[in-house]
């Protein structure tokens, strides 16, 4: 069997991390390897990748067969290219010096789509974090426009309540008042009951007279007799 470049899971539970090893291709995922010659991280965005880059060509111009994830990522950092260059210096298609102005260009090129990717990247988190920031505000807002309507109920519950005790209160004070009525109307009668008594005196006077009529007639009858 020969030599593998494969991963090596370590890290905890659905946040894995990656050891890149060199290592014989009959041993298990996760045992003995040869020797360690990077690191992958995928937790990230993008992916952090930390590769000995002449260790890796070196074994991948020994043979060393790469998994699809490790080829993958030894693409990504250019490992491929550069074997792919140095065979053709190998085959004399072109020279060393020619070979190393292509990498420089082609690591510049992949340098620049990079750091577009993470300023793109960036420029997407500012845009989430704005969205979360309006987001967060507004339901602040809602929050209090609600704290402030259930404030404005109770007040005006508590209005309301402050107004009925008031209204049963109030008859308590108006029913005290026919009492004073009642006895002004009750002492009216007496006033009205003069004329009364003078009417009677009036027909006193004029019954009068009849009683004194015997009277002279007795002074007559006395004065016959003499």
């Amino acid at each position: 069997m020969p030599v593998k470049i494969r991963l090596a899971r370590h890290g905890r539970k659905r946040k894995p991390f990656y050891y890149i090893v060199i290592a014989d291709g009959r041993a298990p995922r996760d045992g003995r390897f040869i020797e360690r010659v990077g690191s992958y991280n995928p937790n990230t965005n993008p992916a952090t990748i930390d590769l000995d880059f002449e260790k890796a060509l070196d074994w991948l111009q020994k043979g060393a067969q790469p998994t699809d994830t490790v080829r993958a990522i030894l693409s990504y950092k250019g490992v491929l290219y550069k074997n792919h260059l140095m065979k053709g210096v190998k085959k004399g298609a072109f020279t060393e010096e020619v070979a190393e102005e292509r990498f420089k260009d082609w690591v510049e090129e992949k340098a620049s789509k990079i750091e577009s990717k993470k300023e793109m990247l960036r420029n997407e988190s500012e845009k989430d974090a704005k969205k979360r920031l309006a987001a967060e505000t507004k339901v602040k807002d809602e929050r209090a426009a609600a704290q402030a309507a259930r404030l404005s109920a109770l007040a005006a519950d508590a209005r309301a309540a402050a107004e009925e005790e008031a209204e049963e209160e109030a008859p308590a004070e108006v029913v005290a008042e026919p009492e004073v009525v009642v006895e002004e109307v009750v002492a009216e009668p007496e006033v009205v009951a003069e004329p009364v008594v003078e009417e009677v005196v009036a027909e006193a006077k004029e019954e009068a007279p009849a009683e004194e009529a015997p009277a002279e007639e007795a002074k007559e009858e006395e004065k016959k007799e003499e």
